[in-house]
């Protein structure tokens, strides 16, 4: 699906502004994902669409309402040079994909179309026919991710 490309230190108050946490309700939190860094993102992304970032993605407070409203958006995955410790973990708590792979992030344009193989970590630029390889995680955190964050995987630890 699509890439919308934005640069380095995309923070948490541009993912979703603090004016807007005045409700935890995910569609609300998806109508303004990225409105400060792109009106139009949320007019424009479609499900399966990926956010792609330069260095330290997700810079800024620890509130999970960033990666919710980014996967609230139907986003497939992040991809980034780097992530930002805090939203790193909150993005694997509430099942959001993400991948590191700077090689990627410098060849990827805006609008491109990828794929994503994540059991490799192979990201494929479908318009370019270009092949990365980003980290993939190990299966047990895959697991956390497919079944939509830690609190929903808590009985394979039981």
């Amino acid at each position: 699906m699509k890439v919308h490309k934005y640069g380095d230190n995309i923070d948490t108050d541009v993912i979703i502004p603090a004016r807007y946490l005045n409700s935890s309700a995910l569609s609300h939190l998806a109508e303004h994902c990225m409105e400060d860094a792109d009106k139009d993102f949320a007019k424009t992304v479609r499900k399966g669409d990926f956010i792609v970032g330069g260095e330290n993605f997700g810079c800024g407070s620890s509130r999970e309402h960033a990666p919710l409203a980014i996967k609230a958006c139907g986003v497939k995955a992040v991809i980034a040079k780097s992530f930002a410790r805090i939203f790193y973990r909150n993005a694997i708590n509430i099942g959001l994909s993400i991948v590191v792979c700077p090689e990627a992030v410098d060849r990827i344009n805006d609008g491109d179309e990828l794929d994503i193989d994540f059991d490799s970590g192979v990201i494929t630029d479908i318009t370019t026919g270009e092949k990365f390889s980003g980290d993939a995680f190990p299966p047990f955190i895959r697991s956390i991710i497919e079944k939509g964050g830690l609190l929903n995987n808590i009985d394979s630890f039981i």
